[in-house]
């Protein structure tokens, strides 16, 4: 693995896993068009600190632009992609829903499209905890079957897990779906509960709180992440001699297929999120109970022991420590 293509390189993990890479001498070429979805400025922020070492290449390019993307890959040779850029939130897809289709849809056809005319020999793409929707047997199992999603980002991230089998199938391309649970730390999304409490909390204002507090996720941070995701580049998917059409497994295949979960395997309550956040933050938060939004799932539960078994990782980082290094993230890069 010489030259790894990372999509949404500008993205919250997508730059940590790009610096990862590149600290290890590999080539990465990181595609990022730099949208508005959120601040710009920590997205370019995050790109500056890559652009600084000499293994990073950026390509400003829209995923869903079917000739800059076959363009992308005429002009490297990729030994393995992993695709992390999407619209990502489940809640801004209920106002925008023709943004999912665009990203995750579309510009995930020209991602196989991509690998499957270049030879490469790995893609890993960005799943989600999103497609257990309505289940509720916990903690989630990549072997439990996933077809109630309860939001269009759910949709589309279990539509994604269906395409890459379809390639797997047709043209042996090995792919490798990865299910994240709720991530956070340094340079997180400004979009998401940590970033938006500490922002409400430094300014004395309301931290709004759904499910009146009840809600249950596991919090997975960014270095557990990135640690997942380095481990599964390298570890080609083969078919599984094993599997049978009669009582077909939704995690494995006869073909180059697989799907993981990275998540903590240990769910903690919104309320201790924000206990956590308090002690490090040294302020009390005000806090504005109010209802399940639409699209949402009460509790996020990882089951690891496909992780374990076959890589040998388990992501085991405490909230406590990583509340902790976001905020010291967060007052070094306002300047709090």
């Amino acid at each position: 693995m010489n030259t790894i293509l990372v999509t949404g390189a500008a993205g919250f993990i997508g730059a940590h896993l790009s610096q990862r890479l590149t600290a290890q001498g590999i080539k990465v070429v990181g595609l990022d068009n730099i949208n508005d979805y959120y601040d710009q400025k920590l997205k370019i922020d995050r790109m500056a600190a890559l652009a600084e070492g000499e293994n990073f290449v950026h390509e400003n390019r829209d995923l869903s632009n079917r000739s800059e993307m076959e363009e992308l890959f005429q002009n490297y040779s990729f030994d393995a992609v992993v695709n992390l850029a999407a619209q990502a939130g489940v809640r801004y897809s209920l106002i925008n829903p023709h943004s999912y289709v665009d990203t995750n849809l579309v510009g995930f056809v020209n991602i196989l499209e991509g690998c499957r005319h270049s030879g490469v020999k790995h893609l890993v793409y960005a799943s989600s905890s999103s497609v257990y929707g309505a289940n509720t047997n916990m903690p989630f199992s990549v072997h439990d079957n996933v077809d109630h999603p309860v939001s269009l980002y759910a949709a589309s991230k279990k539509a994604n897990e269906l395409m890459a089998h379809t390639y797997s199938h047709l043209y042996n391309l090995a792919t490798t779906g990865l299910r994240f649970f709720t991530v956070y730390g340094p340079w997180g999304r400004p979009d998401m509960a940590l970033f938006l409490f500490t922002k409400a909390m430094l300014a004395g204002e309301p931290i709004k709180v759904f499910n009146h507090g009840q809600m249950e996720r596991d919090f997975t941070y960014i270095e557990d992440i990135v640690e997942g995701v380095c481990r599964v580049v390298f570890k080609v998917p083969e078919g599984d001699l094993s599997w049978s059409g009669d009582v077909p497994d939704p995690a494995t295949s006869y073909c180059p297929y697989r799907v993981y979960n990275i998540g903590n395997n240990n769910k903690e309550k919104l309320l201790r999120y924000i206990e956590v956040l308090e002690e490090c933050l040294g302020i009390k938060a005000e806090k504005q109970m109010l209802d399940m939004q639409p699209g949402d799932v009460p509790a996020t539960y990882a089951d690891v022991d496909d992780l374990v078994r076959d890589l040998d990782y388990r992501p085991n980082t405490t909230l406590e420590y990583g509340v902790a290094r976001f905020v010291d993230w967060y007052k070094e890069y306002y300047r709090i």
